[in-house]
Parts: structure tokens; sequence; C-alpha cells
């Protein structure tokens, strides 16, 4: 049976009306907030079901104090109002996990390991696609989202995963944003300049 298409609203939501947020109320989100995003985002599709992306949800002042040292200038007062700032990043042992994850097919471990450029390759193109999964789970639940990069990522990493496989990848600030402090929204492509089709 075909899936029905969204109603237009649910589309402005989260696609035609939403925007990266630079300014925050000081609402806070709760630990059941962070679960349901995650608990939307995880089914999100990735290939052969690896899941490699990792989650670390930064919400108290001691968290944003830890974070500041690593963030560029431009996203210090952002990011220390936002009320959570997710680290997106992905695990590069995470074909460790296939077994489990993928478990019709108990070979797929041995199609990773000891293969380096195929495993960060997987891990970071699976786990980037997680991190998009995060924003539209976040805007499903009523939240605005604010991804970014400036930050030093060898810092944060040795900081947040000193003695593990996992790699911060970008940051992404959540809460409710301050709409009349948005920039208007930046041009988008025409459809024939960036597309074809064959």
């Amino acid at each position: 049976m075909p899936m029905t298409p969204l109603p237009d609203a649910t589309l402005d939501t989260m696609f035609r009306e939403a925007r990266t947020h630079n300014v925050w109320h000081p609402d806070p989100m709760s630990d059941a907030d962070i679960h349901a995003i995650y608990d939307l985002l995880k089914f999100g599709p990735t290939s052969a079901n690896c899941c490699p992306a990792r989650f670390v949800w930064v919400r108290s002042p001691a968290g944003k104090e830890k974070l500041k040292p690593f963030l560029d200038e431009s996203n210090l007062a952002k990011t220390m109002a936002a009320p959570v700032t997710v680290i997106v990043a992905h695990d590069l042992e995470f074909y460790e996990k296939l077994p489990q994850l993928f478990p019709h097919d108990q070979s797929a471990r041995s199609w990773f390991a000891g293969k380096t450029l195929k495993i960060e390759q997987t891990a970071f193109r699976n786990g980037t696609l997680q991190g998009a999964y995060l924003l539209m789970a976040a805007r499903a639940l009523g939240f605005d989202c604010g991804p970014m990069s400036g930050f030093d990522n060898a810092r944060l990493d040795a900081a947040y995963f000193a003695g593990t496989p996992w790699r911060s990848n970008f940051l992404v600030n959540l809460g409710h944003g301050d709409a009349s402090k948005l920039f208007p929204r930046s041009p988008r492509f025409p459809f024939d300049e960036v597309n074809r089709i064959e």
C-alpha cells in the first residue's frame, strides 16, 4: 500500500518554513525531549543498518563550559545560550555491532574489518545522515535547530573521546529559537540548475 503524502503544514514545519536558529529562548529541554528525538531519528536508514552515529547531548552549565574552549568565536554566544548542544559523532568501530544490527547476514563485519578507508567513509557518510535525521526528528517534535561547524574537532575529540574510536563531525544547537532574530532566508537553487533526469 503506498504511503500517504504528509500534509502541507507538516512539510512547512519540516522544510519550507524551518530555519537555522542562532538566538534561543531559555526554555529547557528535558530528558524526555532528548529521548523522544533519538527514538525518532534512530529509524532513519543507514547502509546495512550500520548506525555509526554517536551523540553527546550537552545541556548542563558544566557541560557547556567543557565545550566552550573548542568553539570558534562566532559560535560561542549562541551555543552557550542554546538549551542543548548535540555533538554528532561517529564510531569507527561501528562494524563490531553489525552482527547485532544486521542479523540476517552474519558475515557483514568482514566487509569492514581491516579496511580503514571503507570504515572511515562508511562511518562518516552514514553518521552524517543520522545527524540530518536528528534535525528532522527535532523539527517534527516542535524544536528548532542550529547545525554548525566552526569548532576544533581534534581538540574536542581529545577532550570527549580520548581512548575511544568515536570522532566528532558537527554540532547542533537545539531548543526554541527566537524567530524575530532570524536573517532573511537565503536563496536556493532552482531545479534546472542543479538537477538532471536521465
